[in-house]
């Protein structure tokens, strides 16, 4: 690892456990760790399986993303790169987006693949991830504004509700005018793609041209494979899921009980910490599930950062350890 991508993820560590650190002295450090302490193993373990299926449904999406693209590469090679992806994400800063061109590498490696066609792949993967977080987060604000009478959220449901609809609306009219939009563009951005890369050294616009042509028209090769689509979506939809149940059984664990469709609700939102420079998101999505948490549930402050951090942190290590030993099985050295 380089050396200032070394000190960028060392000063995210610093951040994060800044975060952590706030965290736990605003609800008495020892009161988390006493509710920590009374955590049934078994079920513990079993929030550990879950979160290893988890990483595995992942990677059977990316297989159905890799065959959409006929991508020769066998389950365990998905599995495997899905994993050490997850390795990547977890030690670059903003999470997904630090993650990703270190994943595509991965992928280009492993089935001599064009780096473009890896890189719109993993995109791929974490724009289908999308689609079931904000599904399951439109239900749950859903069932939140229905049921909940002067809940603590205020207007963050609806504005869940008018996010996910707009989104949506947006990025299909852009798809489905994707050409007409893309047109003027188009001209102007290879005006200013030229006279940028004209003044870099042993660099052909008309190459990079290339390369973007061929990002996009594998982005389009994906989403025209309905069947890979469905089942890719579907198998990122278990993912989300077996991470809810995961945090729904930690409060178990530790002998506090929640509501089912919570973890569901609550999961996705939290994903919104990982804007903060830190890697994988550390810090700022534990922060976020805590306070929702907190809202929406009878729980005692201590038995949730309790929850949330052996739910969200022992994930970050036990996945990151499995990642490592994947891209150590897949020949990578180092990063």
């Amino acid at each position: 690892m380089q050396r200032d991508v070394l000190a960028t993820t060392v000063a995210g560590l610093v951040t994060a456990l800044a975060i952590f650190a706030a965290l736990f002295w605003l609800v008495d450090a020892s009161e988390v760790l006493a509710a920590a302490g009374r955590a049934d193993p078994v079920l513990l373990a079993a929030v550990a399986g879950l979160m290893l299926l988890w990483n595995a449904s992942w990677g059977l999406a990316l297989w159905n993303v890799l065959q959409a693209l006929d991508i020769e590469a066998p389950l365990h090679t998905a599995l495997l790169v899905n994993a050490a992806g997850a390795f990547a994400d977890h030690i670059t800063p903003f999470g997904q987006a630090g993650g990703e061109p270190v994943t595509a590498w991965l992928l280009n490696r492993t089935t001599e693949t064009e780096y473009e066609v890896s890189l719109a792949s993993i995109t791929s993967l974490d724009a289908i991830n999308v689609v079931p977080s904000l599904t399951f987060a439109t239900v749950g604000a859903l069932y939140y504004t229905t049921t909940a009478a002067g809940g603590g959220l205020g207007a963050l449901p609806v504005a869940v509700l008018g996010v996910t609809v707009g989104l949506s609306v947006t990025v299909t009219v852009v798809w489905r005018y994707r050409a007409t939009v893309r047109r003027p563009f188009g001209v102007s951005a290879g005006a200013v793609g030229r006279r940028v890369l004209g003044v870099i050294p042993r660099v052909s616009y008309d190459a990079v041209a290339e390369r973007v042509d061929g990002f996009t028209d594998a982005l389009r090769r994906v989403g025209a494979s309905r069947r890979r689509l469905v089942a890719a979506v579907c198998c990122s939809a278990l993912g989300w899921g077996l991470q809810a149940v995961g945090l729904w059984v930690t409060f178990l664990a530790l002998e506090s009980f929640v509501p089912l469709y919570v973890p569901f609700f609550v999961l996705p939102l939290g994903k919104l910490g990982s804007v903060l420079p830190t890697p994988g998101g550390l810090g700022g999505t534990e922060a976020v599930n805590v306070t929702l948490l907190s809202v929406l549930t009878g729980a005692a402050a201590p038995t949730i950062a309790a929850a949330v951090t052996i739910h969200s942190v022992g994930g970050y290590i036990l996945t990151t350890g499995v990642g490592a030993a994947a891209a150590s099985a897949l020949g990578v050295r180092s990063m």
